[in-house]
């Protein structure tokens, strides 16, 4: 098996927690001789700048090549008032569906340090590990028609198309049912079956092969807007989510929050062979960009990630995360996770930490 990896660095922070992340990755192929390679390449703005489009044939056709891809983040404000069609975060779409990345994990889990950090009080978090499984190449992301247009009596209309085939729905809620079973048996599909027809065929479709094929995983159905509530009030209810892209792209984000920040929050996105994009749930924060006080943790906790599910090197991956944690217990904090008697560091002294308790 090639070992290859494509470092899409990005735009904003992105540049600064990549390279963080890929010193741990140096040090972790070293120590366990994982025999990985990779090179670097252009997504998002950056690319728009070097070459006039947000993802360039030549990042594509690298990013085919590879096993796996190492994201960091795309966009800003730099590039929000060009044609729409050519923004950074097209090309982010783009490479989910060329590469077919359809299913998206998303873990939110608290680590015991942060507790304090969460907005949520720590009797309500303490021990939260919920994974969100996001399907990531269809629904109203994707779908057609779409468009702007102006209507007879001269009125703007923007228009969307949610659309999910039972194929698309039964493939991304075999990947939640799979999971389950490795974790605590429980899948929470989530919809709006009362009022929209795509999630009544969503609930119908993932109860009938709940019935037939994982007849000892604990099924249940939320409506999105009582699933949102519910991860406020009882987070700890849940241990695996399946939902839309729609739906999936809000939830996680809420449950990001719940750890603390969104910041130590890491993802996969996988094709149907095991290969993946990994990156962090957070975005490109053009406002501290350059500052070198973003937060890294997410991205490396993503090497990780990327270890695991890709290359299936789960010692490795283990290591990297009981590194963050003794970094955590030894009080260092970048600033979105920081609370009184912590110490706060920057961005590359957090990534150093991470490679010393490597060592």
């Amino acid at each position: 098996m090639s070992k290859q990896i494509l470092i899409l660095a990005g735009d904003g922070i992105g540049p600064e927690i990549m390279s963080a992340a890929e010193h741990v990755l140096n040090v972790v192929n070293e120590k366990f001789n994982l025999g990985l390679s990779w090179e670097h390449g252009l997504l998002g703005g950056c690319a728009i700048d070097a070459h006039g489009v947000p993802l360039p044939d030549v990042t594509l056709d690298a990013a085919r090549k590879a096993d796996a891809v190492l994201l960091g983040a795309v966009g800003g404000p730099k590039w929000d008032t060009i044609e729409r069609s050519i923004r950074p975060e097209r090309g982010l779409l783009k490479i989910r569906s060329e590469l077919n990345l359809f299913a998206n994990l998303r873990p939110a889990i608290l680590y015991p340090q942060l507790a304090d950090a969460s907005s949520l009080k720590p009797e309500i978090v303490a021990g939260l590990d919920i994974l969100i499984v996001r399907e990531l190449t269809g629904g109203i992301y994707f779908g057609q028609p779409r468009g702007i247009r102006t209507l007879e009596n001269g009125e703007k209309q923007g228009y969307n198309t949610d659309v999910y085939s039972e194929s698309e729905i039964k493939r991304i809620a075999k990947v939640a049912f799979e999971l389950a079973g490795l974790r605590g048996g429980k899948v929470c599909s989530v919809d709006k079956a009362n009022v929209l027809e795509v999630t009544e065929l969503w609930k119908q479709t993932v109860t009938d092969l709940a019935a037939s094929e994982y007849p000892n995983i604990q099924l249940s159905h939320m409506y999105v807007d009582n699933a949102a509530m519910q991860l406020v009030r009882a987070p700890k209810q849940f241990d695996v989510i399946v939902t839309g892209n729609l739906f999936g792209d809000i939830l996680s984000d809420e449950a990001a929050m719940l750890t603390g920040s969104i910041g130590m929050l890491p993802s996969a996105s996988l094709d149907e062979s095991g290969k993946g994009m990994y990156e962090p749930c957070h975005g490109s924060a053009p406002d501290i960009a350059g500052k070198g006080i973003a937060n890294p943790l997410a991205t490396i906790l993503s090497v990780a990630m990327m270890l695991r599910y890709t290359f299936r090197e789960e010692t490795a991956a283990k290591a990297i995360e009981d590194a963050v944690g003794k970094v955590l217990d030894q009080d260092l904090r970048t600033g979105d996770i920081m609370s009184e008697g912590m110490t706060q560091v920057g961005t590359q002294a957090m990534g150093e930490a991470v490679v010393k308790a490597l060592a």
